[in-house]
């Protein structure tokens, strides 16, 4: 049974900056269920796109893969077309935890759990780069770098999924879509407490861009079309095509 997510629940004299240890660890799958809308139709929609743009002998990247709910999406859905997929983080409690997970399960295609940041990683004869709400803890600086290596190393043709949180171009719009996501929150459970508590713990951390500055930097890396296929609220996820 998952644990419920009560980090936040008590008044803290001094709010951390979020990290994925491993307290996050173990309240994750609540927690990523309760804070992000359409949460389990993107997981499941990466493993219907990985149906079609997963491409036989071709490797899958699974950046940031926290526990590893994507890369287990793409296994389920390429039982007949041979891969190796590779899920990377840099959380030495996600990686661990999710080593045990894949270890429980038998996969048609193999599944690693690599310790490293994304950014380190050699990204090489792919046909599918998932990043799923990752980028958006990537320093701003490093984000285009980073773009593009995953770009150098998908084979033409091969796609990076790319789910974030965004912000609005305008204040009062931005605002209008923070204060939706907060009442989704309430709606599944969370006290103002632990709304506020959160948003003070994730905002040094957590830096979001427009949809427009994902399109502008991910075709600048070469991209040839950039497709956002979901939108709630601030959560969007995209499909940038080689």
């Amino acid at each position: 049974m998952q644990k419920h997510d009560r980090l936040y629940a008590n008044p803290l004299k001094k709010v951390a900056d979020f990290s994925f240890d491993e307290s996050v660890v173990d309240v994750f799958p609540d927690m990523i269920q309760r804070s992000v809308p359409g949460y389990e139709t993107i997981v499941h929609t990466i493993g219907e796109l990985a149906k079609t743009k997963v491409q036989p002998n071709t490797r899958v990247y699974d950046l940031g893969c926290s526990l590893g709910a994507a890369s287990f999406s793409v296994a389920r859905a390429t039982q007949d077309v041979p891969c190796e997929i590779i899920g990377i983080d840099s959380s030495d409690a996600m990686v661990d935890r999710c080593r045990r997970m894949v270890q429980a399960f038998n996969l048609p295609n193999p599944i690693s759990i690599i310790q490293q940041n994304a950014q380190d990683t050699q990204i090489e004869n792919a046909s599918m780069v998932v990043m799923n709400f990752t980028l958006q803890f990537i320093p701003p600086a490093d984000r285009e770098a980073l773009l593009k290596q995953i770009y150098d190393g998908l084979n033409e043709g091969g796609v990076l999924i790319l789910s974030e949180k965004i912000k609005h171009p305008t204040v009062a719009g931005n605002e209008l879509l923070i204060d939706l996501h907060h009442q989704f929150k309430r709606d599944n459970g969370y006290s103002e407490l632990e709304v506020s508590q959160k948003r003070a713990a994730i905002e040094k951390v957590m830096l979001t861009d427009t949809f427009s500055e994902h399109e502008t930097r991910l075709k600048s890396v070469g991209f040839k079309d950039v497709v956002m296929w979901f939108k709630c609220f601030n959560f969007t996820s995209l499909v940038a095509i080689k």
